[in-house]
């Protein structure tokens, strides 16, 4: 956990997120809202060599793929019933995992050489939304990263951001449409803000995102890791209709 001696706001009209002071600043163009955001799986290294373009994150690729250093940051996935990866000569971006509920907890006792992300998979919808934020939180205090998948109510999902806004792992997710982002980074904003998240939700505000200084922004995404999506242009495409681009 970093300790912070001094914190200060950054308001931009109503948008307020905490930030600590004595940083130096940056000597490299800020980081946009969409820069790096999008994270695609592939079925094969070879596949995933090939993806580029501002906007996309480390791909995600499955262990079984993955003989040697691949050349490129990668995100590795992991098959809940394979071996357990163990230190190599090279470090991926993170691993990522999807679990049963009942396999949890021998997911927060194990320490991955690089960071863990975790979808939790709860069968039963009616307690799907309930557990979506205790999991989160056992998730952080054991240092793994929550992964958000879709699907849930806003509720749910802002208790979930609630619990993300005072962690140090940050979080990823899974989305379908250019709304579902939409929705969360206006809902991650609005988290780091102290704003009503379930609003910022249901009615994302395009302009108010637009207007995010940088380091608001840096801050949002520091939280925001990367959203996995099937069709990374089209997500794009659906941004850009709706006014919503990386700078």
């Amino acid at each position: 956990m970093t300790l912070v001696a001094r914190a200060t706001r950054v308001n931009l009209n109503d948008v307020s997120i905490p930030l600590p002071l004595g940083m130096p600043p940056s000597r490299e163009e800020p980081r946009g809202l969409l820069d790096a955001l999008f994270s695609r799986r592939y079925a094969d290294l070879e596949s995933a060599l090939a993806a580029s373009g501002p906007e996309s994150a480390a791909p995600i690729v499955p262990a079984s793929e993955i003989a040697e250093a691949p050349g490129r940051d990668v995100v590795v996935g992991l098959d809940a019933s394979a071996e357990a990866p163990s230190p190599a000569g090279w470090r991926p971006v993170r691993y990522q995992l999807d679990c049963a509920r009942g396999d949890l907890d021998d997911v927060l006792a194990f320490t991955a050489p690089a960071p863990l992300a975790v979808y939790v998979q709860v069968d039963d919808p009616t307690l799907a939304d309930a557990a979506l934020a205790d999991t989160a939180r056992a998730l952080t205090e054991a240092g793994h990263i929550p992964g958000l998948p879709t699907g849930h109510t806003p509720g749910a999902v802002a208790d979930f951001l609630a619990v993300l806004a005072h962690a140090d792992t940050g979080f990823v997710a899974r989305a379908e449409t250019a709304s579902d982002v939409l929705a969360l980074l206006s809902g991650t904003a609005a988290a780091l803000s102290g704003s009503d998240v379930r609003d910022a939700l249901t009615a994302p505000d395009v302009d108010r995102l637009g207007r995010l200084i940088p380091e608001a922004t840096e801050a949002l995404r520091e939280i925001l890791l990367a959203v996995e999506v099937d069709d990374t242009d089209a997500v794009l495409g659906g941004l850009r209709e709706m006014g919503l681009t990386s700078r």
